[in-house]
């Protein structure tokens, strides 16, 4: 079975995003057009569930108050990733992030649906993608 690559990952949760899958009481603000936008929670679970690492938390803030928080993730030797970042506007600023401890997901009162989506959608396309890969392995010649 071919790796799993980072690139993939990251094209498959982006393509795996929709209104369904952001937080639901800013979901009348995501759009095509910014499609991070709102996703940055679930998005932080499926990477950690598939790579690993810490989750992080940092504070979002317009004009100097705290309006929401921000999630991402660490991997090994300290790499961050951000895959949501770009939802934010010139407004808003994210504070430096503090490692939360990830609860079990039997546990969650909030996003509950929406991660279970997207996690579905994104093993999905990872599937397939790896199933293509193992099928174009196979028709090479030795």
């Amino acid at each position: 079975m071919p790796p799993l690559l980072l690139a993939d990952v990251e094209q498959a949760l982006r393509s795996s995003w929709s209104a369904e899958t952001c937080t639901p009481e800013f979901r009348s603000r995501w759009t095509e057009d910014n499609p991070a936008r709102d996703q940055c929670g679930v998005t932080a679970m499926v990477l950690n569930d598939l790579l690993g690492g810490e989750l992080i938390r940092g504070e979002v803030h317009v004009n100097g108050k705290q309006v929401d928080f921000h999630w991402w993730n660490r991997l090994g030797m300290g790499i961050e990733i951000d895959l949501t970042r770009e939802q934010f506007g010139p407004e808003e600023t994210v504070t430096s992030g503090v490692v939360i401890p990830r609860p079990p997901v039997t546990e969650w009162r909030r996003l509950r649906e929406e991660y279970e989506l997207l996690h579905e959608r994104v093993m999905e396309k990872l599937n397939n993608q790896q199933g293509t890969a193992s099928a174009a392995a196979r028709s090479q010649p030795v």
